[in-house]
């Protein structure tokens, strides 16, 4: 490489370790202090370093005082509960405080979502709530907007937790009744939204010096269960407009390193909706998807794009040519036991035989019960792996296998 410039990974992750190891990169990994005998093992430049606590004795700037001596020039979040931690040093070390606002940005939903507002896009009817009775009045809001009429379905609501990553703490609620059965005290304070109509995706934008420099779209075929990359032709088809509003995004919200995650809703006439936007890796095995599908580490994309010091040679010579697919469509589904007693793992013949299947993650479980109430979509028990050349097929596959139980 033509610098060396020194990274700070936040986040304990073996993979992106590994990718940042093969492209020769010096850095270090700052993670909580559990991990730091494994790190001596292997030789892995290590910082132990609690996320938790921000407070006058463990903050950016003491931790930026510990990096010292690996030269760090730059930091990256690997989770969504590092971003605020990168942005804080990044703004330290180029001297931007705007950085560390912009993580702040980042880690909380409701704020993203009226920067968005006032950069002109179409976001959902939002609020801020502190009780079950704001949740009632908002719905109550919802339900007179739509011109809802005595016996009919309410306005769905989606409650959120500000500044939890994916979906955890996720709370869609159908009707009021829902609302007394399900919030508890803890969820608050809180965001809820209307629901946004349309098909949900995502854009995976690797940004350097403010431009996009590669972009990758991903089909959800069910929201935190399946999705592959790269979406179907129906979305690629919108491909140069939804390039053009991740754009205006990244000049709205003032972005110019790394890596962006936003989520958007496009309607049936064509209208583009924003969700929410995230500054970090992606959930849902994306970037796996994308190496799988695409012939480049997005990890190591993820280092060049974030180093101010790479330069527009290095970033040509490793991001492929947008058109190219060399490995077809990649997609996984994420397996939930459905609630009860779990005892045996099923993997169904016609899954081994299927050209598309290539792997997955699922081991044979410990005797135990599922829990039968789990906010967002809980932690998934595994992960089955797909590969092949027709988009149409791979939805198939996914809507298929998402269906079926592999714990008996």
């Amino acid at each position: 490489m033509s610098n060396a410039n020194t990274v700070a990974l936040l986040g304990w992750s073996l993979p992106a370790i590994e990718s940042v190891r093969k492209i020769g990169r010096p850095h270090v990994v700052v993670s909580f202090p559990e991990f730091a005998e494994y790190a001596r093992e292997n030789e892995i430049p290590f910082v132990p370093w609690n996320f938790r606590d921000w407070s006058e004795k463990s903050n950016s700037l003491q931790l930026k005082e510990l990096l010292e001596p690996f030269g760090v020039t730059f930091s990256i979040p690997l989770f969504e509960e590092t971003v605020e931690w990168s942005g804080a040093l990044n703004s330290l070390y180029r001297d931007d405080p705007r950085l560390l606002n912009r993580g702040y940005l980042f880690r909380n939903k409701a704020l993203m979502k009226r920067k968005a507002l006032l950069a002109g896009f179409r976001v959902g009817l939002f609020e801020e709530v502190h009780s079950m009775d704001q949740i009632h009045q908002f719905m109550q809001r919802l339900n007179e907007a739509h011109l809802r009429l005595e016996g009919e379905e309410d306005a769905w609501v989606h409650l959120k937790p500000f500044s939890a990553a994916g979906t955890v703490g996720h709370k869609l609620l159908r009707s009021h009744a829902e609302i007394d059965e399900r919030v508890v005290p803890e969820d608050f304070p809180c965001l809820v939204e209307s629901h946004l109509p349309g098909q949900e995706f995502s854009v995976e934008a690797f940004i350097h010096d403010g431009k996009v420099r590669y972009l990758n779209l991903t089909e959800y075929v069910k929201l935190g269960h399946s999705n592959f990359v790269p979406a179907g032709p129906e979305l690629q088809a919108r491909h140069e407009r939804i390039r053009e509003a991740t754009e205006r995004l990244v000049r709205a919200f003032g972005i110019e390193h790394g890596v962006i995650h936003p989520e958007w809703f496009l309607t049936e006439d064509d209208t583009l909706s924003f969700g929410e936007i995230a500054c970090r890796v992606p959930g849902g095995h994306i970037f796996e998807l994308i190496e799988r599908s695409q012939g480049f580490d997005p990890i190591q994309g993820m280092i060049l794009c974030s180093d101010p010091g790479t330069t527009t040679e290095e970033l040509e010579a490793f991001f492929p040519d947008p058109s190219d697919s060399p490995g077809g469509y990649a997609g996984c589904v994420m397996v939930y036991p459905r609630p009860g007693k779990v005892t045996r793992l099923e993997i169904p013949e016609t899954l081994k035989e299927d050209p598309y299947f290539e792997s997955h993650t699922l081991l044979p479980p410990s005797d135990h019960k599922v829990p039968d109430a789990r906010e967002g979509f809980g932690n998934h028990y595994g992960t089955v792996f797909f590969q092949g050349p027709d988009p149409t097929r791979m939805r198939e596959l996914l809507v298929h296998y998402q269906g079926v139980d592999f714990f008996a």
